[in-house]
């Protein structure tokens, strides 16, 4: 009998430990990120589910049959709550994620276009609106498209029909369009645009990532946003967000087998088995599937009607609750269970409340709301930065609760101006060693110890901060603060941000040094 290093308890309490300090994933007090049906017996059913599957490898369907009949329940069910019932000529894929299934609708659109345009030395485009998800951003980079991005209403955060237009082309691979998109829970224009691009023979994506398993069920009559929409091609829709599934788990729905078969890789170009490869992935585990497939049969779609209706009533509650609030306001009319936060501005300034200083309030009330920057659209108007809420079935539990909790952050904060990013950033430049020339100078060619240094002045790892940053703990993590955080991220330089956000993920997970470890 093989002797184990360690006792499993000691491994299982340690494990306990690390997670005792996590956000917690149920009872609601984290508005994004994880998607808590409220139903114990559900997190209990798709845990017994995985185990059942945890040695087998999705990689072969053929090998491991059970895979392929999961996957064919799972993409049935989408593919008839998400308006393709009856429609033969609907496939499917399970993916591991909103992102693969981004990534792989746009693998499908290049290549068909450039079936159709061999030898063409143009790069293809995507258009979509500038609310896209960031998954459409790396898919852009890593096949080699160009995106091309389309202001959206800074009021209601909507794209027109009209603004998608105008940008197309011969050169357009695929247009994107989001129901709803998660910055502003914007429904956009599905049917509008799909009469545009459908006459043109060019795709159109739904992404459906975040909503489509809400948006399948919602109470309210919505307008045709689905693949029940003549001319839209692919629609992508998250199992493990409204489908209540263990990360990570996903359904990338296509209109056409031969338009669908160029989302996959095939190749025998090697002495080893054929590959064949519907997603991104080769081997695969077969746990998330196993879990998803237990949770559609066992809800069904009665069940999934009452969730839907629970998180729907949730919601509309806290909209209620935060509108009532002087200095606040929903961002547009959003659809389905989220909705962004942003400053009145029509209120009296010593009455307006900013929506990061509302979040970090809440925050320190043990409510994990999500921060988000604003951004300045190609046309000049400005997105204002918001607060984000992702509402599950389990907060319809605690709304009362969180709700005093929001007004309470709000009348903690009312009247305190928005961090200013600029200043920040300028305070910060002086207490560097060469001043704001340095800063200035700093780029995507920082390497890591340059970026570091950056991280450590900023207080955004271990190390002193320079003057104006907020402390961070020694051991790195983020400060309690998060409102100038998110100043800096809009103050900075986009390429500067991103190149220390890679810094500070990295080092995040990066094991003890020698030293360390002493």
């Amino acid at each position: 009998m093989t002797d184990f290093r360690r006792e499993a308890s000691e491994i299982l309490a340690e494990l306990e430990a690390m997670r005792a300090v996590d956000a917690p994933t149920h009872g609601g007090r984290v508005l994004s990120y994880v998607y808590d049906s409220g139903l114990d017996e559900l997190d209990e059913l798709a845990a017994d589910a995985a185990r059942l599957v945890q040695p087998v490898n999705g990689l072969d369907p053929t090998t491991f049959t059970s895979v392929a009949a999961m996957e064919a329940g799972v993409v049935g069910f989408a593919r008839r709550v998400l308006g393709g019932a009856g429609d033969d000529d609907i496939v499917g894929s399970v993916t591991s994620g909103g992102t693969e299934s981004c990534l792989l609708a746009v693998k499908s659109a290049r290549d068909l276009w450039r079936s159709v345009r061999a030898g063409s030395p143009r790069v293809p485009r995507i258009v979509a609106p500038v609310t896209v998800h960031a998954a459409f951003h790396k898919a852009a980079e890593y096949f080699g498209l160009e995106l091309d991005l389309v202001p959206v209403d800074p009021v209601t955060g909507v794209v027109s029909a009209a603004a998608i237009e105008e940008r197309l082309g011969d050169d357009v691979a695929l247009v994107v369009v989001s129901a709803p998109s998660y910055p502003f829970a914007a429904l956009d224009p599905v049917a509008d645009v799909a009469a545009i691009t459908g006459p043109r023979g060019i795709a159109l994506h739904v992404d459906a990532c975040i909503g489509g398993f809400a948006l399948a069920f919602w109470p309210d009559e919505l307008p045709a946003w689905n693949l029940s929409v003549p001319g839209v091609t692919s629609l992508s829709a998250d199992l493990h967000k409204y489908g209540y599934a263990p990360k990570g788990v996903s359904v990338l729905l296509t209109r056409g087998r031969d338009r669908q078969r160029f989302q996959y890789f095939a190749t025998t170009a090697w002495p080893g088995y054929p590959v064949v490869n519907p997603t991104l992935t080769g081997s695969k585990p077969a746990g998330p599937l196993a879990a998803a497939w237990a949770i559609v049969e066992a809800l069904g779609e009665d069940g999934f009607t009452e969730l839907t209706a629970r998180a729907a009533r949730a919601t509309a509650a806290l909209r209620e609750v935060v509108e009532g609030i002087a200095g606040l306001r929903v961002v547009g009319a959003p659809t389905g269970p989220l909705f962004a936060v942003a400053t009145d501005e029509s209120a009296p300034a010593e009455l307006r409340v900013d929506p990061h200083h509302w979040a970090d309030a809440a925050r320190a009330a043990g409510w994990h709301l999500q921060l988000q920057p604003g951004l300045t659209q190609a046309d000049g108007t400005r997105l204002p930065h918001t607060t984000h809420l992702t509402v599950t079935p389990v907060t319809e539990d605690v709304v009362g609760e969180l709700s005093e909790a929001l007004v309470a952050a709000a009348d903690a904060v009312r009247g305190e101006p928005a961090v200013d990013g600029q200043a920040l950033v300028a305070g910060l430049a002086e207490a560097l060693p060469g001043g704001a020339d340095a800063l200035a100078a700093a780029s995507v060619d920082l390497d890591s110890e340059s970026a570091a240094g950056l991280l450590r002045a900023f207080g955004l790892l271990g190390g002193a901060p320079a003057a104006g940053a907020t402390a961070a703990g020694a051991d790195g993590a983020l400060p309690d603060r998060l409102a100038p955080v998110l100043a800096l991220v809009g103050a900075l330089p986009p390429q500067l941000t991103e190149r220390l956000l890679v810094e500070l993920l990295a080092r995040v997970v990066e094991p003890p040094s020698a030293s360390e470890l002493g």
